[in-house]
């Protein structure tokens, strides 16, 4: 199979899609892989790296859309971006379709196959392709949320961990999950004094067991989630719902329950956000302030620390991605029912109920436009009986 990896191009979007360890994989199971040039130099990896690993380097973005057969991506297309994509060309990356409607037409309009790295799922329910980022963000939202506390920065002046003799900070994380558990590592790590609040008891439970004493766990409804926010000198948002917008959990009229100078940092803010005044910032201008809370809504966080989320993504999606090109996508995903609840859009139809409720669209069962592979034919209710137990 032809792979093209293009430059990211996304504001401050420094990482890569493939690092030279994975062109090599790739080289290795017959593929050709086409790098645009400069690809990786944001991530650390120059072009005679790739080349070295056995990658042609091509000159142009739109060259490397014109050969490939799949285009490997971190991050979503951007508008410049949809008209290079071809009809039944493989689309491998983040898309976050619920949070964009312009997005979702324009991939419906190019007839191209998407399969979206947030959703490929585990039979546990784990997203693989997720973790890795979710667990970079988690971390970063603490880094970033400790220095918004600055007050040359518009915070409180706070420093995180306190001094002795002098309180340190209360941190509150909306969601236990795999950004909320690193989130709350990273805060208690510095002596931070940390709230998880989540909606599984039995999450609370093993949160609970494993972590220091410096956090504790907190059921979450509204009445609990006004009460800590009133003392949260920095509140994290890591609330996902796989494929479909994140729910608002904090509302603008909720902020006046907030002491000035508090930070949010909205890690769900590239699946609409949990915080309803958050909206997309980037890496250039990544606060805005609404009644005196400053708001940190980046939502390409793990873009900061390219060298780090490139290795990280790669190690996750490089069996995917070739388990893609050895069978094609179609094969792949009758097989793998963790990549066939990836695909999102099927040449210009939503394969994704989420997404399609989202934006009030026709849906189609994936499992409909795969039935002219011949496998058998109860394939598909083995697989989701494996599921459900």
């Amino acid at each position: 199979m032809k792979v093209g990896i293009p430059k990211e191009i996304k504001n401050n979007e420094n990482r890569v899609a493939l690092s030279p360890a994975g062109v090599s994989e790739f080289t290795q199971h017959g593929h050709v892989v086409y790098i645009q040039t400069k690809a990786g130099e944001n991530s650390g990896f120059s072009d005679k790296s790739y080349e070295e690993a056995g990658a042609e380097i091509l000159p142009t973005i739109e060259a490397v859309y014109k050969i490939a057969e799949m285009i490997i991506k971190v991050k979503e297309p951007i508008a410049s971006e949809y008209t290079l994509i071809k009809r039944d060309q493989l689309i491998f990356t983040y898309f976050h379709f619920a949070s964009s409607e312009v997005l979702t037409h324009a991939m419906m309009k190019s007839g191209a196959v998407c399969l979206a790295y947030e959703t490929v799922e585990k039979a546990d329910r784990s997203l693989p392709l997720l973790v890795p980022m979710s667990e970079v963000a988690g971390r970063m939202s603490i880094q970033e949320g400790a220095k918004y506390l600055e007050k040359p920065l518009k915070g409180k002046g706070i420093l995180l961990g306190g001094v002795p003799g002098v309180s340190p900070a209360n941190v509150v994380i909306l969601g236990g999950g795999i950004v909320g558990t690193q989130a709350a590592k990273m805060a208690a790590g510095f002596g931070a004094r940390v709230t998880i609040i989540d909606i599984s008891l039995a999450r609370l439970r093993q949160l609970d067991d494993i972590m220091p004493a410096n956090v504790t766990t907190l059921m979450s409804n509204i009445y609990n989630i006004k009460k800590t926010i009133t003392t949260a000198d920095l509140v994290i948002g890591a609330v996902l719902i796989p494929g479909a917008k994140a729910p608002h959990l904090i509302t603008r009229e909720m902020l006046k329950l907030m002491q000035p100078g508090s930070v949010i940092v909205d890690v769900a803010v590239d699946q609409g956000g949990c915080i309803e005044t958050c909206t997309p910032t980037t890496h250039e201008n990544p606060t805005f302030i609404i009644d005196d809370i400053v708001h940190y809504c980046v939502a390409n966080m793990p873009g900061a620390v390219p060298y780090t989320s490139t290795l990280a993504l790669n190690n996750a999606t490089l069996p995917y991605a070739l388990q893609l090109a050895n069978e094609g996508w179609r094969k792949a995903c009758v097989k793998n029912i963790e990549l066939r609840k990836g695909l999102s859009i099927v040449s210009g139809r939503i394969v994704y109920k989420a997404v399609a409720e989202a934006w009030g669209l026709p849906y189609q069962e994936v499992e409909t436009i795969l039935t002219d592979i011949e496998m058998p034919k109860n394939i598909y209710k083995q697989q989701n009986e494996i599921i459900k137990v």
